[in-house]
């Protein structure tokens, strides 16, 4: 049985490097989803591992660290203390567990891993007025420096509904994870699932991103049960969706991954 850890290891390891594409609201409180307001590039994420249990994370061109830099040990020991770390193979991130007015952001990392490329989406909401608002989307392309297999194509569509229209009847497997501090959460059996647009798309903010990213979630966060959706379009057969959930108090409850694939003829 794989762990958490040993996920993250396989997912994460490598010199990733790619541009930032930041997308914030402007001094009107309008947040514009197709033109970025900075660009940082080079993106960089190098994360390493000295044994099986120990490495370190070290990053440069950062949207929101002091000077745009940090480095952190990482271990076993300490991965996930908080329990809102995810992983499947070929995907992997980190979620804020539920909504809480002592902190100042409520965020979501997305990453989806299709050889050595690494599609990153964050998600990022900020109180405003008594609600939660969607304040920042960034998305990176990153691809491994230290890896020498060919780039998969990224299909390009201008709107989601293009996107997800091409995709429409592939077939896959879902997978489900539930929140669990620590290394040892495993994810539940998998079972089939025909991808229809409509599972994707049934918030009110939708938007296609750089590197094949598209998403559907609330401008603002409801007062019930609601989930974000994620998808990517990582290759010319291979489509990833994640899915994350949140009951009516506000809670994290668990993350879905589906990969999708044309069905055979």
């Amino acid at each position: 049985m794989t762990d958490q850890w040993t996920l993250n290891r396989r997912n994460f390891a490598g010199r990733w490097q790619g541009c930032g594409h930041w997308f914030e609201r402007d001094g009107n409180n309008r947040l514009d989803l197709q033109v970025p307001a900075r660009r940082i590039d080079p993106t960089l994420y190098a994360i390493s591992f000295s044994d099986d249990d120990h490495g370190v994370w070290d990053g440069s061109g950062l949207a929101l660290a002091p000077g745009g830099r940090a480095t952190y040990p990482i271990s076993r020991a300490t991965y996930n203390a908080g329990g809102g770390c995810w992983q499947f193979m070929g995907a992997g991130g980190q979620s804020s567990l539920a909504l809480d007015a002592e902190r100042p952001r409520f965020g979501h990392e997305i990453n989806l891993f299709f050889g050595r490329s690494r599609s990153m989406l964050v998600l990022l909401w900020e109180p405003f007025n008594g609600c939660w608002q969607l304040q920042r989307v960034g998305a990176v392309g990153f691809r491994c420096q230290i890896s020498s297999d060919p780039e998969p194509n990224r299909p390009e569509c201008g709107t989601p509904i293009a996107m997800l229209e091409s995709v429409q009847g592939w077939v896959g497997q879902r997978e489900s994870l539930r929140p669990q501090p620590g290394v040892n959460a495993t994810a539940e059996q998998r079972s089939p699932v025909v991808f229809e647009p409509r599972q994707l798309l049934h918030n009110d903010c939708s938007a296609v991103m750089p590197d094949g990213l598209v998403f559907s979630v609330p401008w603002v966060l409801p007062q019930e049960a609601f989930s974000l959706e994620i998808g990517g379009r990582l290759g010319a057969e291979l489509f990833q969706q994640i899915r994350i959930h949140f009951n009516a108090l506000g809670h994290l409850t668990g993350w879905e991954r589906c990969r999708f694939q044309p069905a055979a003829a």
